[in-house]
């Protein structure tokens, strides 16, 4: 339950979710990449990652200088239903 909670607190959120549908027509993308597709600064890009991060959304993978941000896989069940939506 408390699963449940911590992801759909991390999904109520407008910039997140558009996060989750880039993320789900790309593989993977940058944080520079992300802030420009949904039109938020880096800084507050990068602190929105942070929380899907925490709750187990998204996973990161550190490539030379640049981080590299991806949907988790296998996708939680109502992240899966999200990008259905959308």
């Amino acid at each position: 339950m408390q699963d449940m909670e911590r992801v759909l607190k991390a999904l109520a959120n407008k910039r997140r979710l558009a996060v989750l549908k880039f993320l789900g027509k790309r593989k993977r993308a940058s944080v520079g990449d992300i802030a420009e597709q949904i039109k938020l600064s880096f800084r507050a890009t990068s602190q929105h990652l942070t929380i899907l991060k925490s709750a187990g959304i998204i996973e990161r993978e550190q490539e030379g200088l640049v981080v590299w941000h991806m949907l988790h896989a296998p996708k939680h069940p109502l992240v899966e239903k999200v990008l259905e939506l959308s």
